[in-house]
């Protein structure tokens, strides 16, 4: 309840409009882009207290040490070893089995330093987990930000992602200039 307040209370304060789809009814894969500026993790905590869904998001192991674990791990944080990142996998299964309903989220485009393709483990996360993938976005052409469609992935990946990109195409993400085409490795070249 203290979450949802505060999330509606930053709607009315902030020139960014919430503009989404409902908050999915089972465990999700949300897709977090584009990804340009640590902004997006306050626009994320308010989708998701506004909307009532219970957040996970994964984020370098780095960012659980010292003082602020306690205060991560609360915002829904799971620190990913890469080293291990299969345990993520592990995880998630564990608490889709459980019955939780939550929404993973994930930032394809990685690090917000420059780069040319998003990275595959969301797409790898919800195939083998069997949860749909939700379009999450940040628009600063149009200060909006919020939900786009839940989708279930095929396997075809080249299809699965122009869906994708087909959605991202008008987004630019908070630093514009630093947005990255919607694109994964296992695509091959572009068509």
């Amino acid at each position: 309840m203290i979450r949802r307040l505060l999330a509606r209370a930053f709607w009315r304060l902030s020139p960014w409009k919430l503009v989404t789809e409902p908050a999915p009814t089972r465990p999700t894969v949300l897709i977090g882009a584009p990804h340009t500026s640590n902004w997006d993790f306050v626009l994320m905590l308010a989708i998701a207290w506004d909307l009532g869904i219970e957040l996970h998001w994964l984020g370098k192991k780095s960012l659980f040490h010292g003082w602020r674990a306690p205060i991560m791990r609360a915002l829904g944080g799971i620190p990913v070893d890469r080293a291990d990142p299969g345990d993520v996998v592990r995880g998630v299964v564990d608490r889709v089995r459980a019955g939780e309903v939550f929404g993973l989220v994930v930032t394809p485009d990685g690090t917000r330093g420059p780069h040319t393709h998003w990275k595959s483990g969301f797409y790898r996360i919800a195939r083998e987990t069997g949860m749909p993938v939700t379009l999450g976005y940040v628009d600063r052409t149009t200060m909006t930000t919020g939900l786009g469609p839940t989708i279930q992935l095929t396997g075809d990946v080249r299809a699965d992602m122009d869906v994708v990109r087909a959605f991202y195409a008008d987004k630019a993400g908070y630093t514009p200039a630093a947005r990255v085409e919607p694109r994964l490795r296992e695509e091959g070249p572009a068509a």
